[in-house]
């Protein structure tokens, strides 16, 4: 019994190190964005570059928790925008909207999951960005497709539309997204209004899935 408390304090203490570790690094990505390197994280958590490759394996790994904190908290704000209890318009607006201004927020981060490092760099430093940034777009696809899935009745082959339509706005958004976020071409709120307009043929056009939580 004694044995499995220690081993539960154990595992404890090392998820809470992991989360510092990450907070760590999201303070260097918010500083340099995608020029974001090992050797500055290990010094921002006030450890040695093999303590860190020892809680997250190598680059790809501290890569990958970070876009999944990320994300995760992308999702939440997404899945926020579409419960509300408005019309089903404004659901779509908000959607878009909170993904605009996640990334407006906090554009170093999004650079760092996104983009690769203008400037080379030297091997043990960069992170791999393009390796793991598409199934980042992947996850979110999937999960956009459940939820339209779930909400709306798209009749035979349902399944299958409600996969494209969730890959595909997800790839509009990164697409238009990233575009403005650089050239800043008309407001937030224009873009909104702008994708939504695109976006609004079929989707005004599909009813409510019997007995789903609506869209």
């Amino acid at each position: 019994m004694e044995s499995k408390q220690h081993g539960g304090r154990q595992q404890e203490a090392t998820e809470r190190r992991r989360r510092e570790l990450l907070e760590a690094a999201d303070r260097v990505v918010l500083r340099d964005g995608p020029d974001a390197s090992m050797n500055a994280i290990a010094a921002e958590a006030g450890i040695t570059k093999p303590i860190l490759y020892r809680h997250f394996g190598d680059k790809g790994g501290l890569y990958r928790a970070l876009a999944v904190r990320h994300t995760d908290a992308l999702l939440d704000g997404l899945r926020s925008a579409l419960d509300a209890p408005v019309p089903r318009r404004d659901r779509v607006e908000s959607t878009l909207d909170t993904y605009l201004a996640a990334i407006e927020a906090r554009p170093q981060v999004y650079r760092f999951l996104m983009h690769p490092a203008e400037q080379e760099q030297p091997a043990d430093q960069g992170f791999d960005v393009g390796r793991h940034s598409a199934p980042l777009l992947r996850r979110l696809g999937e999960e956009l497709a459940k939820v339209i899935g779930e909400r709306l009745d798209l009749g035979p082959g349902g399944e299958e539309l409600a996969r494209v339509w969730g890959h595909g706005i997800v790839g509009m958004m990164h697409a238009a997204g990233d575009w403005w976020l650089r050239e800043r071409p008309c407001s937030r709120a224009q873009l909104v209004q702008h994708l939504a307009d695109l976006l609004w043929g079929r989707l005004a056009a599909a009813g409510d899935r019997l007995g789903g939580p609506g869209f």
